[in-house]
């Protein structure tokens, strides 16, 4: 079947490129290197188009309530998704999906339910109990099984719950020279699948998940927001695969705004929407959802392999994530580090925003701040998971500076 021409998408990579910026972006921002694009003035928007009201985020140090750092698990073949043999035990793996893991859930779960299922068995364990391990522990339920969940920690303890909230399912998935012939195909179909499982989740209690605009802000036609590029030992030759042109129909255009439509004080901005995972909530909704259902949970931490050998369990889903590089002694994961800054969250504070080297998430958990001068290669291979405040403090800084040149503005175009 011939391919459909790809359209703009909502990731934050195409979302920069198509209003000029940079093609290739994660959801931190940045690739390696910037290319000048001049695109032509945008047309007036219609009234339904119009920009509604966007209530300036209260950017004060003393409004963070908490800094939290995630070591995303980056592997260059993409996520493991293998099955082995250890002893007597029959293990599915399913982690090392680098900053997808929360956008691929739900697909990379049914890839891993149907490994685990092959032998027939309706008592399996998942080790894990972080954004992989719930919803593959779900899924297992659905099937008839009966689920416990081994862990460590539980949410709001895993990393997974540090995480940005974003729909980014190809943010630092793999390598495109490292990657199998057949994983963007694959890719495809567990972004397809996870996509579809979230519209179920839209309009209940709590909003677990909601589609919230996002604005991309540039004082410079063609400059990235994030781009405030340095050098990272062993990161400068970082190929990320880019599928997002794969799955363009799923998600709106992005849309640039002529001046005079928008609060913003700067001459380019972009718009478009995209999936928000208030993560608090949703992963509550799955804690729920499985223990209501009869599933288990056993506070358990493992050292090695051969720890399952105790468990009676025949069939196991590892859903370690990065704790999988320690556990499996798997060298192939990389620690890619994040942090984000938490500021109180406010009324009608429902939107997002990339500014110079700021990504900022409102969400009904929190407003998140992170601050990405390297873009992805921001924390790379940096084990390192103490909260830096002097970053935390920065980033807060830089939105009150927008925000105060916003108030600066005449009032008619403040909105």
């Amino acid at each position: 079947m011939a391919k459909v021409p790809p359209t703009p998408q909502i990731d934050r990579r195409t979302f920069l490129h198509r209003s000029g910026a940079l093609a290739g972006l994660g959801a931190l921002g940045l690739s390696g290197c910037a290319r000048q694009v001049r695109t032509a003035a945008a047309p007036a928007l219609p009234f339904y188009d119009a920009v509604g009201p966007i209530p300036p985020i209260r950017a004060h140090e003393d409004r963070i309530f908490r800094i939290t750092v995630c070591l995303r698990p980056f592997r260059a073949a993409g996520p493991r998704l293998d099955a082995e043999w250890v002893g007597d035990k029959f293990v599915v793996h399913n982690y090392g999906h680098g900053g997808s893991g929360w956008s691929l859930s739900w697909g990379s779960g049914a890839v891993a339910v149907r490994k685990a299922l092959v032998n027939g068995d309706k008592n399996i364990a998942v080790i894990g109990c972080g954004a992989l391990g719930l919803t593959s522990a779900t899924l297992l339920q659905r099937e008839g099984v009966r689920v416990t969940i081994y862990a460590k920690e539980r949410p709001p303890f895993v990393r997974s719950s540090r995480a940005t909230g974003s729909w980014t399912p190809d943010s630092r998935i793999a390598l495109a020279s490292a990657a199998s012939a057949a994983f963007p195909a694959e890719w495809e179909s567990m972004a397809r699948a996870s996509f579809a499982m979230y519209q179920s989740y839209l309009g209940m209690p709590g909003n677990p998940i909601e589609w919230t605009d996002r604005y991309a802000l540039s004082d410079e036609e063609g400059a990235v927001p994030g781009h405030s590029r340095t050098t990272v030992p062993g990161a400068e030759k970082l190929d990320f695969a880019r599928y997002q042109n794969r799955i363009h129909d799923l998600t709106p255009a992005m849309q640039p705004l002529p001046p005079g439509s928008h609060p913003f004080p700067v001459p380019f901005v972009s718009r478009n929407t995209s999936l928000t995972f208030n993560v608090a909530d949703y992963s509550r909704q799955l804690l729920n959802d499985f223990l209501i259902a009869g599933g288990k949970i056993e506070t358990q931490e493992f050292h090695s392999p051969q720890d399952l050998a105790a468990l009676p369990q025949r069939t196991f889903i590892n859903c370690t994530g990065y704790g999988a590089r320690a556990l499996w002694s798997d060298e192939s994961i990389t620690p890619v580090r994040g942090q984000i800054a938490w500021l109180i969250p406010q009324e009608g504070v429902n939107y997002g925003l990339y500014y110079k080297d700021l990504n900022v998430l409102g969400r009904r958990d929190g407003i998140v701040i992170q601050v990405s001068g390297q873009g992805e290669a921001s924390g790379w291979n940096d084990t390192n998971e103490a909260p830096d405040v002097e970053e935390a403090h920065s980033g807060v800084r830089s939105l009150q500076a927008l925000y105060q040149r916003m108030a600066s503005m005449p009032a008619n175009r403040r909105g």
